[in-house]
């Protein structure tokens, strides 16, 4: 390898080392700090907020961002290697960040699409990282003079040279011995707090002929064409019109919070729209019925991207008796560190309206009002007939009938 295509490795690596270290701070601290505002928020379309704590943002369990930090890590550790004298293996160099490249260029280019696609969101840090996992693409791809086809038996024989070497065990015990211990002091967000997934695991399932009965009843439903398109790869899409003072919409937020906690946010889908009763915010009620639930849907939308949207969405249907415009102001800011409610209120409540909006056009008779892939399992009809969300078994239930039926 030439010295110019070593600098460039390791000019790029550091780059992307920079931009992935400061991805990992920004995400350690959304997960831990209510408070934290990261400063690459910028708007809503460019926020590294809402990519890092998006599905996005870990794959298997691992943030990206420290996947990222571990990526140029190796790849300056071999381009070290490839500038030290009378090093056998630094001829191969090339080759290994290639196909290290190659790997980490499909998360790359895998990643910008659930960003700028799917999530519909720009951010810098994430940018910087792609674009230099590509130019480390193309340099060592350049620099590589043999075959790929050889390089498993150069790793065998440069392997046993690397046992050999005291320097150079040394170095890989540490690079490895650092990968595990950010993987394990890293925190995760969990998706759902233990007491759900504790109650999901108590969900007594069905007998033989409740089952019948339900997918006998769920057959001749009536399915509608809801206007929110499920996310790719989902497969059971939950559509939630509620109101954070209808105690009724405190039950559905209880039982769908159990069934939830059972699967995989990306191939069931919970969608939760507002619509308060208060007219405020909803063109749809003719007169006050809840003071404050349009206070309190406006924090929910002011709390997207913090990493505790849920805490907060907890905190106000257990308290939703108690809820006034200065109570809600309040709990905003202890749950989830927002601190400027009053000078964001009247955008998070433009929002709040387009949600209503929608629940008019959808004829939403009452809250809640509940779609599981277009049939309705809680509200009432345009018909007028009421229907109550089923207990967390039979919607258990429901959700295994469309995950079987979808495959």
């Amino acid at each position: 390898m030439t010295p110019r295509a070593r600098l460039l490795l390791i000019v790029f690596a550091l780059l992307g080392l920079g931009a992935a270290s400061t991805s990992s701070y920004v995400h350690f601290n959304l997960l831990t700090k209510p408070e934290y505002s990261s400063f690459c928020d910028v708007s809503a379309t460019v926020s590294c907020t809402s990519a890092y704590l998006s599905r996005y943002g870990s794959f298997m369990g691992v943030p990206v961002a420290i996947g990222g930090v571990i990526f140029f890590v190796l790849v300056l550790v071999l381009a070290g290697f490839a500038g030290r004298p009378n090093v056998p293996a630094s001829e191969n160099v090339p080759g290994y960040v290639f196909a290290l490249s190659t790997v980490g260029l499909a998360f790359a280019l895998y990643l910008a699409y659930a960003s700028y696609v799917v999530l519909k969101v720009f951010c810098v840090l994430c940018a910087i990282t792609y674009v230099s996992v590509i130019a480390i693409f193309i340099v060592s791809g350049g620099a590589t003079k043999f075959a790929m086809t050889t390089l498993p038996r150069r790793a065998t024989r440069d392997t046993r040279s690397l046992l050999k070497s005291p320097f150079a065990l040394i170095m890989a015990l540490l690079v490895a011995g650092g990968a595990v211990a950010a993987l394990m002091l890293f925190p995760r967000e969990a998706p759902v707090s233990a007491e759900a997934a504790e109650q999901a695991a108590t969900i007594t399932p069905l007998s033989a002929e409740e089952r019948q009965r339900v997918e006998a009843w769920w057959a001749v439903q009536p399915k509608v064409e809801l206007p929110i398109a499920p996310s790719a790869g989902v497969r059971v899409q939950i559509i939630k019109f509620s109101d954070y003072q209808c105690p009724g919409c405190r039950h559905a937020h209880d039982e769908l919070k159990k069934v939830l906690a059972k699967y995989d946010k990306g191939v069931v889908e919970f969608v939760l729209k507002h619509y308060p009763l208060e007219p405020e915010c909803n063109a749809n009620v003719a007169q006050q019925i809840h003071v404050a639930a349009c206070e309190a849907a406006a924090a929910y939308v002011m709390a997207r991207g913090t990493g505790f949207q849920q805490r907060l969405d907890d905190w106000l249907f257990a308290n939703q008796q108690n809820l006034t415009r200065d109570v809600v102001r309040q709990a905003a800011k202890d749950q989830a560190g927002i601190n400027n409610y009053d000078e964001r209120y009247a955008q998070a409540l433009q929002e709040v309206k387009t949600d209503a909006s929608l629940g008019g056009l959808m004829k939403v008779g009452s809250t809640p009002t509940v779609y599981l892939n277009g049939r309705m399992i809680a509200g009432r009809s345009p018909s007028g007939q009421a229907m109550n969300l089923p207990p967390a078994a039979y919607i258990d239930a429901l959700i295994d009938i469309e995950l079987k039926r979808a495959k």
